[in-house]
């Protein structure tokens, strides 16, 4: 039996009175008034109710929440679309070195030439990688990237007196992309994909008007497919005067073989926890650099870092930005991350990133495919996206009950029930970090499931503290305060 203080919260173990020392250095510099920095009416008429611990209550508690990760460090982690891959603690050593931890972004920009530089760099490198010019490392997260990027779009446009109000996406795009949309001003409108899993031309030219700002498009798409129309589509799109806008979030099925800027892409954001490196989860950190042509450089957020003959400089004269998008320079310790990710493997690395992660992804979908059918093309790219409608129809064992079931297996669920195109949607993304006899143990374990009784799988996971949460509910009503013991 499960000792019930290690399943409490510390707001139900703490007791008044109880403390815990304090490790921090006395404060050596003068101490200022709180409301000295603070105006009165922002500041909270009592203190916030937090829980009173002594020190083994609060080291039990984190050492036995620790126990229950579920990470790419402990655990195979197939989450498609928004995957977390191995990240090389190589780069977590080195992005600790003190002359990168220890810096502060109000220092001097003389003082600040190391770091400076080498984002400078990754600008570059991201560029090269993209085959668009002009990059903002600013953006926090892909979703901001995406909407950094319609930003750009809205302001190019705003400038040439144009008014188009329209973003066009297919239905295989991401699911932020018509959140982003909205919140840049613009109307969402779906496209029709064909039975292929592509965008349907015919669909597009019949939205495709003077209104359209931008096309929004994955590619590859969510089923894990290269849109080999690709080419096709940016022409209609520019021959209405619109802007075309790559979702990036898939790059590492195409690193060093394709170049968005290549096939029309005008916009783009890059996911450097997937492409490259880089910690991701649980709502931060991350990072969503975007890159655009040259006819866009103007309105990207600002700061900008310039390479002049006296050194490298951050600059906010740009009277055509958007604006800042993220307070200082973005999530740095990130981009640094992605710089030593690129660095460390090259061109001809990055190519066999792209390689091995489309590899691991066809080996499973092969795997599977007798037991969980890929409705969609013969091969994939970096993912695929399996469905358990058969089985659902045959056995009454849905998406949810497998990827619950996996859990006891020590494999981290896939993505389930996205796109809606597919019926009891399993989308797998294996990255090219896992090893075969890891694809081949995931394979076994997803046959041995679907084999397992019904009323066995509702009931799945069986091993960890809590079955299954009302997901709904918890939605719907986030505890959005503190709340007393």
């Amino acid at each position: 039996m499960q000792n019930r203080l290690a399943t409490q919260l510390l707001f139900e173990l703490s007791r008044p009175g109880r403390r815990t020392p304090s490790l921090l250095p006395p404060c050596d510099v003068p101490a200022i008034p709180i409301d000295e920095l603070v105006p009165k009416e922002c500041l909270a008429k009592e203190l916030l109710p937090l829980p009173e611990l002594a020190e083994p209550d609060v080291v039990r508690q984190f050492t036995n929440q620790s126990t229950r990760n579920i990470s790419v460090d402990t655990h195979c982690y197939p989450l498609g679309s928004c995957t977390m891959k191995y990240n090389p603690k190589r780069n977590e050593q080195l992005a600790s070195l003190p002359g990168l931890l220890h810096l502060h972004p109000c220092q001097p920009a003389e003082t600040l030439q190391g770091i400076l530089g080498l984002l400078y760099e990754l600008q570059e490198m991201l560029a090269e990688i993209s085959g668009l010019p002009a990059v903002s490392l600013q953006p926090a997260a892909g979703a901001q990237g995406e909407l950094a990027a319609l930003m750009v779009a809205a302001a190019y446009f705003r400038q040439r007196s144009e008014a188009r109000t329209k973003v066009l996406a297919p239905d295989t795009a991401h699911g932020t992309n018509p959140a982003s949309a909205r919140m840049a001003g613009f109307e969402t409108i779906s496209l029709r994909s064909t039975e292929q899993g592509l965008v349907d031309l015919q669909d597009l030219e019949s939205k495709l008007d003077s209104t359209v700002a931008v096309l929004m498009i994955t590619n590859p798409n969510t089923l894990g497919l290269f849109d080999h129309q690709i080419g096709a589509i940016t022409r209609m799109v520019h021959a209405k005067g619109g802007l075309v806008y790559l979702d990036g979030a898939n790059m590492n099925a195409i690193l060093g073989i394709a170049r968005p800027g290549d096939f029309g892409a005008d916009m783009m954001h890059f996911n450097p926890h997937k492409t490259f490196s880089g910690p991701h989860g649980g709502g931060g950190p991350g990072a969503g650099p975007i890159c655009v042509t040259e006819s866009l450089r103007a309105f990207l957020p600002v700061p900008v870092i310039e390479a002049t003959p006296s050194g490298y400089r951050l600059t906010e004269d740009r009277p055509h930005s958007i604006g800042r998008v993220r307070s200082f320079f973005g999530n740095v310790g990130v981009l640094v991350r992605a710089y030593l990710y690129i660095r460390t493997h090259g061109p001809e690395g990055l190519r066999r990133v792209a390689e091995n992660a489309v590899l691991n992804a066809n080996y499973l979908r092969q795997r599977i495919a007798r037991f969980l059918p890929v409705p969609h093309g013969s091969s994939c790219m970096h993912e695929f996206v399996a469905t358990a409608a058969a089985c659902k129809k045959e056995h009454n064992i849905t998406a949810t009950d497998i990827a619950k079931r996996l859990l006891d297996f020590g494999f981290h669920a896939p993505t389930i029930y996205f796109p809606l195109t597919v019926p009891e949607a399993i989308m797998v993304e294996p990255t090219e970090t896992e090893s075969k006899e890891t694809l081949d143990a995931l394979a076994d374990t997803l046959e041995r499931i679907i084999q397992e009784p019904a009323d066995d799988l509702r009931r799945a996971p069986h091993s960890t503290p809590i079955s299954r949460p009302d997901e709904v509910q918890a939605a719907r009503s986030p505890i959005l305060r503190w709340r007393s013991p």
